[in-house]
């Protein structure tokens, strides 16, 4: 026969079992699935079903922002500087934030509306600066000194944020599109603002430690949330819409810390980004971690090109760099799709008999082809092929004229040079066919938690029919094709529970003394979130349970 067991003994044998289980590891969501091309569908659902967790006394959360179009050729944000509300150029292509003041008096300035910022308002913080943009055809510029002030993107405000207040630029997107400036969404390795103040801190540094370490302070405005963890994710996704020839396609918004809603990780094929060494015309690594390579821009390594479905022959141009690598920046602030001289004039004399026929003889010619022919440019990335959808790769000649198109949306850029090594810029008209996420990394030790970008297509299987469908619509409507113009300052914010955050507490990623300590992003998230677990129902009782052993209770 069994001995008998006092009740409360047996309520206290229960209860610890119980607590046990409990204290057992509870699976965590891992943070970093979308380093490693996981299934990030039950963090998206987290979003909306958990509220936001503090850390380090601010917030971390995803922020989404809708983006405005002129004519389909500069794609805006809204932005905040001080007081100051204006539209800025979105440019992945770049990493500065500059904003025209009301001391710039060239014909750019004092013909745009834009609002600008007071040029007595500016707290200085370095020297002036020159930015430059573009290619040696189409390159413009941009200079001021630098100053700081508080930056709200999409109900986001960040403290001290660096930027240049111009007093001179030639910049198309001030004039013609009313913007206030360019909002650079690029690498720190870019930066011409922070390399200027890190050289005004620390007196011209011998060494880029400095640089480096100070990203979380001095850095381009997303760079400094992605160090700072405190964003669910340390990337951002866009997606462009179509205002012209056919409006629709997709929304335009710009997305921080996550994916847009009804995208997943496993909708998306992520491509390594390039990165530059020294000899490349790249950042020098900083002491601390000699072995690191850097990222420069976004750039990723180009499979192969298609017209057609057909595989176009590769670009015997090699400029004055010698690689086996063929890439492409993903660039949001050129309004086209540039590439090398040959393999454009091939895709255009394909396409366009006139321009075919009289190319060796006018280099000015257009070339124009059948408004209602389909014509599907397409990019080899990450083994997978995304095509640019035929309604963005037409452009109307004329008003009134639905008949006659041309192929003006690919035009040949410079061969590959140290410094930019690409041979390829895919613009808008490629994000108009794309949704596109960046993906920061580790941007302290890019060995640990490489950046990369996903693309995900958007193009419909009927968009032939589709082209066709616009191109009647438009002959009928007198031919003049569908558009219309988005207003940036119009645009809805989005967040993941609030529009109002505190500006976060900037800090990096590691010790510049402490290489060892380096951690990717991920690794870090899931720290902090296992801290901020809330208690249990189940552990509720487990206590309950343990208070109900020690009461007397008589059998």
């Amino acid at each position: 026969m069994l001995p008998s067991i006092p009740l409360s003994l047996l309520f206290l044998i229960i209860s610890l079992c119980f607590g046990l289980v409990l204290a057992l590891p509870q699976p965590v969501e891992d943070e970093g699935r979308i380093a490693r091309g996981e299934d990030v569908r039950q963090r998206q659902r987290r979003w909306a079903d958990i509220p936001i967790r503090r850390r380090r006394g601010g917030l971390r959360k995803r922020w989404a922002v809708g983006l405005g179009d002129d004519q389909d050729l500069f794609y805006s944000v809204a932005l905040q500087i001080g007081k100051t509300t204006s539209a800025f150029n979105l440019d992945t292509g770049s990493s500065d934030l500059w904003t025209i003041t009301d001391a710039c008096t060239t014909v750019q300035c004092k013909n745009s509306t834009a609002n600008r910022y007071p040029n007595s308002s500016l707290q200085l913080s370095g020297p002036s600066v020159l930015m430059q943009y573009g290619d040696s055809v189409t390159g413009t510029n941009a200079s001021g000194p630098i100053a700081h002030d508080t930056v709200t993107l999409a109900g986001l405000s960040v403290a001290s944020q660096q930027f240049a207040g111009v007093n001179k630029t030639n910049s198309p997107v001030v004039l013609n599109e009313n913007t206030g400036g360019i909002f650079g969404l690029g690498f720190p390795s870019e930066s011409v603002i922070q390399a200027a103040v890190v050289n005004a801190q620390f007196k011209s540094p011998s060494t880029t430690d400095h640089f480096v370490t100070t990203t979380g302070q001095n850095g381009p405005l997303l760079s400094r949330l992605a160090i700072s963890k405190q964003l669910d994710q340390p990337m951002f996704t866009i997606s462009l819409q179509r205002d012209t020839v056919d409006v629709g396609g997709n929304t335009g918004l710009l997305s921080v810390g996550a994916f847009p809603n009804g995208v997943d990780n496993s909708s998306f094929t992520w491509v390594p980004v390039r990165r530059y060494t020294p000899a490349d015309g790249g950042l020098t690594p900083p002491t601390f971690a000699s072995k690191e390579v850097y990222p420069l821009r976004w750039e990723v390594a180009l499979d192969a090109v298609y017209l057609d479905g057909k595989k176009l022959n590769a670009s015997t141009i090699n400029g004055s760099v010698s690689s086996t690598i063929v890439s492409a920046i993903i660039d949001t602030g050129n309004s086209l799709i540039r590439g090398p001289k040959d393999v454009v004039q091939s895709i255009l004399s394909t396409v366009s008999t006139s321009y075919a026929q009289s190319i060796s003889t006018n280099p000015n010619v257009i070339p124009t082809y059948p408004c209602a022919t389909p014509h599907t440019l397409a990019f080899g990335l990450g083994g997978k092929i995304f095509p640019v959808d035929p309604r963005d790769f037409v452009v109307p000649s004329a008003k009134n004229d639905a008949t006659t198109c041309y192929a003006g949306n690919v035009v040949s850029t410079d061969p590959p040079s140290v410094g930019a090594l690409f041979s390829w810029s895919l613009g808008d008209p490629f994000f108009k066919s794309n949704i596109v996420a960046f993906y920061y990394g580790n941007l302290t030790n890019p060995s640990v938690d490489p950046p990369r970008i996903g693309f995900y297509s958007t193009v419909p299987s009927n968009a032939n029919d589709l082209l066709q469908a616009a191109v009647a619509s438009a002959q009928s409507n007198g031919g003049n094709f569908a558009s219309i113009t988005d207003d940036p300052l119009a645009t809805t914010a989005y967040t993941g529970s609030s529009t109002t955050v505190a500006s976060p507490q900037i800090t990096g990623h590691t010790s510049p003394h402490d290489p060892s300590g380096a951690q990717s992003s991920q690794h870090q998230c899931n720290s902090a979130f296992s801290s901020t677990r809330l208690p249990s129902i189940q552990a509720f009782w487990s206590i309950m349970l343990l208070f109900l052993a020690f009461i007397p209770l008589s059998l």
